[in-house]
């Protein structure tokens, strides 16, 4: 059986949109996916953590046969292939992958919660979601409305790394 997952993607270090890239490719090659949508790149203000650069950020909607703790897995595996170290919580990073909704179910184990607990607190990841997916149900609201209730106008769509992204993954949006 498929499922749709949705993955927000960020990173503050090195070059996130190189990091972007790979991870796309890799799971457009993956045997357990089937197909990838991506969001276009999104510059945002730190979270969380205030004293640190922006973030890139990007959505991701995947079809997937894994079951979500295997999603959780690869996506970690992602992360440690992009250089990604866990230093401090809400702090820089090269990547990080985030399952942010998957088949509309609701998953509570232990490191593993979805959809994401704070995902209609975070316009960070709702504004990339909501351009490929904004009729999604999360929580019993749309993504769409669940971005109206937390618009954050700092957050902005990056033409330059959008363009990027589009250079070496062709299938990115636009």
């Amino acid at each position: 059986m498929k499922v749709e997952a949705a993955l927000g993607l960020g990173g503050n270090l090195g070059d996130p949109v190189a990091a972007f890239a790979t991870v796309l490719r890799r799971l457009q090659t993956h045997e357990a996916v089937s197909r990838v949508r991506s969001s276009s790149v999104y510059r945002t203000a730190p979270w969380g953590k205030l004293d640190q650069p922006e973030f890139l950020n990007m959505a991701m909607l995947v079809e997937t046969a894994l079951p979500a703790r295997a999603l959780l897995d690869l996506c970690l595996s992602l992360e440690r292939e992009g250089g990604r170290e866990r230093r401090e919580r809400w702090g820089p990073r090269t990547l990080d992958i985030d399952i942010l909704n998957y088949g509309g179910e609701t998953i509570d184990e232990p490191g593993l919660q979805v959809p994401h607990p704070r995902i209609a607190e975070r316009a960070f990841v709702l504004a990339p979601l909501a351009e490929i997916a904004p009729g999604q149900v999360i929580g019993g609201r749309t993504v769409a409305e669940l971005l109206k209730a937390v618009v954050d106008e700092s957050i902005r769509r990056d033409p330059a790394a959008t363009a990027r992204l589009q250079a070496v993954f062709p299938s990115a949006p636009r």
